[in-house]
Protein backbone atom coordinates (compact mmCIF):
# COMPACT_ATOMS: atom_id res chain seq x y z
CA UNK A 1 0.00 0.00 0.00
CA UNK A 2 2.59 2.48 0.72
CA UNK A 3 4.12 2.04 -3.04
CA UNK A 4 0.90 2.83 -4.13
CA UNK A 5 0.54 6.20 -1.99
CA UNK A 6 3.74 7.25 -3.15
CA UNK A 7 2.72 6.81 -6.79
CA UNK A 8 -0.79 8.94 -5.64
CA UNK A 9 0.67 11.37 -3.54
CA UNK A 10 4.12 12.46 -5.42
CA UNK A 11 4.39 15.17 -2.50
CA UNK A 12 5.70 12.50 0.21
CA UNK A 13 8.85 12.81 -1.96
CA UNK A 14 9.10 16.44 -0.49
CA UNK A 15 10.03 15.18 3.05
CA UNK A 16 14.07 14.43 2.96
CA UNK A 17 14.13 13.00 6.41
CA UNK A 18 13.55 9.46 5.85
CA UNK A 19 12.29 8.70 9.43
CA UNK A 20 9.69 11.62 9.04
CA UNK A 21 8.44 10.13 5.47
CA UNK A 22 8.18 6.80 6.76
CA UNK A 23 6.25 8.21 10.44
CA UNK A 24 3.84 10.32 7.94
CA UNK A 25 3.11 7.06 5.27
CA UNK A 26 2.23 4.90 8.18
CA UNK A 27 -0.11 7.31 9.51
CA UNK A 28 -1.77 7.68 5.97
CA UNK A 29 -2.04 3.32 5.68
CA UNK A 30 -3.24 3.56 9.62
CA UNK A 31 -5.91 6.04 8.94
CA UNK A 32 -7.08 4.11 5.67
CA UNK A 33 -7.10 0.75 7.62
CA UNK A 34 -9.08 2.18 10.53
CA UNK A 35 -11.92 3.96 7.89
CA UNK A 36 -11.83 0.66 5.86
CA UNK A 37 -11.36 3.09 2.88
CA UNK A 38 -9.21 1.47 -0.31
CA UNK A 39 -6.75 3.78 -2.29
CA UNK A 40 -9.30 4.06 -4.85
CA UNK A 41 -11.52 5.79 -2.38
CA UNK A 42 -9.53 8.36 -1.82
CA UNK A 43 -10.65 9.81 -5.44
CA UNK A 44 -14.00 9.45 -4.35
CA UNK A 45 -14.36 10.33 -0.75
CA UNK A 46 -15.03 14.54 -0.78
CA UNK A 47 -13.10 16.66 1.02
CA UNK A 48 -15.56 18.49 2.97
CA UNK A 49 -19.07 17.58 3.92
CA UNK A 50 -19.97 21.39 4.29
CA UNK A 51 -20.49 21.51 0.69
CA UNK A 52 -23.39 19.68 -0.71
CA UNK A 53 -22.71 17.26 -3.18
CA UNK A 54 -18.83 18.12 -3.11
CA UNK A 55 -16.78 17.06 -6.14
CA UNK A 56 -13.63 17.84 -5.03
CA UNK A 57 -11.97 14.39 -3.91
CA UNK A 58 -9.79 14.24 -0.08
CA UNK A 59 -7.06 12.93 -2.52
CA UNK A 60 -7.09 16.56 -4.45
CA UNK A 61 -7.26 18.60 -1.36
CA UNK A 62 -4.61 17.42 0.36
CA UNK A 63 -2.60 17.33 -2.61
CA UNK A 64 -3.48 20.83 -3.14
CA UNK A 65 -3.19 22.19 0.49
CA UNK A 66 0.61 20.68 0.36
CA UNK A 67 1.62 22.44 -2.53
CA UNK A 68 0.22 25.68 -1.75
CA UNK A 69 2.40 25.27 1.80
CA UNK A 70 5.18 24.14 -0.18
CA UNK A 71 5.29 27.04 -2.61
CA UNK A 72 3.87 29.51 0.25
CA UNK A 73 6.39 28.44 2.07
CA UNK A 74 9.11 28.96 -0.13
CA UNK A 75 8.42 32.27 -0.99
CA UNK A 76 8.14 33.24 2.81
CA UNK A 77 11.50 31.98 2.86
CA UNK A 78 12.38 33.99 0.74
CA UNK A 79 11.53 37.58 2.30
CA UNK A 80 11.58 36.64 5.87
CA UNK A 81 14.35 33.86 6.97
CA UNK A 82 16.27 36.65 9.05
CA UNK A 83 12.95 36.62 11.08
CA UNK A 84 11.68 33.13 11.11
CA UNK A 85 13.05 29.47 9.48
CA UNK A 86 10.50 27.49 8.36
CA UNK A 87 11.08 23.44 8.91
CA UNK A 88 9.96 22.16 5.13
CA UNK A 89 9.70 18.82 6.21
CA UNK A 90 7.91 18.97 9.32
CA UNK A 91 5.41 21.28 6.57
CA UNK A 92 4.86 18.89 3.98
CA UNK A 93 4.07 16.57 6.53
CA UNK A 94 2.03 18.60 8.37
CA UNK A 95 0.26 19.54 4.96
CA UNK A 96 -0.13 15.97 4.19
CA UNK A 97 -1.86 14.85 7.12
CA UNK A 98 -3.64 18.12 8.00
CA UNK A 99 -6.85 16.05 7.51
CA UNK A 100 -5.96 12.44 7.91
CA UNK A 101 -8.77 12.47 10.59
CA UNK A 102 -11.13 12.87 8.23
CA UNK A 103 -10.42 9.00 7.05
CA UNK A 104 -12.07 8.64 10.62
CA UNK A 105 -14.46 11.14 10.43
CA UNK A 106 -16.05 10.23 7.78
CA UNK A 107 -17.99 6.85 6.61
CA UNK A 108 -19.89 6.28 3.10
CA UNK A 109 -23.48 4.66 3.81
CA UNK A 110 -26.05 4.27 1.42
CA UNK A 111 -27.02 7.88 1.21
CA UNK A 112 -23.78 8.78 0.50
CA UNK A 113 -20.60 10.53 2.92
CA UNK A 114 -21.76 10.82 6.14
CA UNK A 115 -19.62 11.91 9.68
CA UNK A 116 -19.23 8.60 11.34
CA UNK A 117 -20.13 7.70 14.72
CA UNK A 118 -16.49 9.01 15.66
CA UNK A 119 -16.98 11.74 14.03
CA UNK A 120 -19.64 13.39 15.17
CA UNK A 121 -17.96 12.85 18.89
CA UNK A 122 -14.31 13.90 17.52
CA UNK A 123 -13.86 16.70 14.53
CA UNK A 124 -10.87 15.58 12.66
CA UNK A 125 -8.28 17.79 14.01
CA UNK A 126 -8.74 15.95 16.78
CA UNK A 127 -8.28 12.32 15.29
CA UNK A 128 -5.58 13.66 13.33
CA UNK A 129 -3.39 15.09 16.17
CA UNK A 130 -4.19 11.31 18.08
CA UNK A 131 -3.06 9.36 14.92
CA UNK A 132 0.20 11.44 14.56
CA UNK A 133 1.19 10.95 18.54
CA UNK A 134 0.47 7.03 18.05
CA UNK A 135 3.09 7.29 15.23
CA UNK A 136 5.65 9.23 17.06
CA UNK A 137 5.20 12.46 14.54
CA UNK A 138 6.53 15.41 16.01
CA UNK A 139 5.12 18.08 18.76
CA UNK A 140 5.26 20.23 15.83
CA UNK A 141 3.65 18.14 13.33
CA UNK A 142 0.89 17.02 15.95
CA UNK A 143 0.61 21.31 16.39
CA UNK A 144 -0.07 21.45 12.88
CA UNK A 145 -2.58 19.34 12.28
CA UNK A 146 -4.68 20.10 15.38
CA UNK A 147 -4.54 23.82 14.55
CA UNK A 148 -5.22 24.07 11.03
CA UNK A 149 -8.77 24.37 11.23
CA UNK A 150 -10.67 26.24 13.67
CA UNK A 151 -9.95 24.64 16.17
CA UNK A 152 -6.75 26.65 16.66
CA UNK A 153 -8.58 30.11 16.26
CA UNK A 154 -7.83 30.58 20.12
CA UNK A 155 -4.49 29.23 20.83
CA UNK A 156 -1.12 30.39 19.16
CA UNK A 157 0.05 28.45 16.03
CA UNK A 158 3.35 28.43 14.71
CA UNK A 159 4.82 29.85 11.20
CA UNK A 160 4.26 26.93 9.73
CA UNK A 161 0.93 25.85 11.18
CA UNK A 162 -0.03 29.45 9.79
CA UNK A 163 0.86 28.19 6.65
CA UNK A 164 -1.20 25.31 6.52
CA UNK A 165 -4.56 26.66 8.19
CA UNK A 166 -4.37 29.44 5.37
CA UNK A 167 -3.42 26.61 2.49
CA UNK A 168 -6.43 24.99 3.52
CA UNK A 169 -8.98 27.59 3.27
CA UNK A 170 -7.82 29.04 0.28
CA UNK A 171 -8.47 25.80 -0.96
CA UNK A 172 -11.69 25.67 0.78
CA UNK A 173 -13.01 29.09 0.61
CA UNK A 174 -13.69 29.48 -3.33
CA UNK A 175 -15.40 26.28 -3.42
CA UNK A 176 -17.83 26.91 -1.16
CA UNK A 177 -19.48 29.57 -2.80
CA UNK A 178 -19.71 28.16 -6.27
Amino acid sequence: MKSQLLQQIPEFQQITDADLKQKTLNCWVDALEQGKWTLDDLLNIPFTLVIPDCKVSFLHHVRAVTQVAMQSATVLSSFYADHYNLDFDSLVSGALLHDIGKLLEYVRTDEGYVKSPQGKLLRHPFSGAALAVKHGLPDKVVHMIATHAKEGDLGDRIPEAFIIHHADFMNFEPLKNL
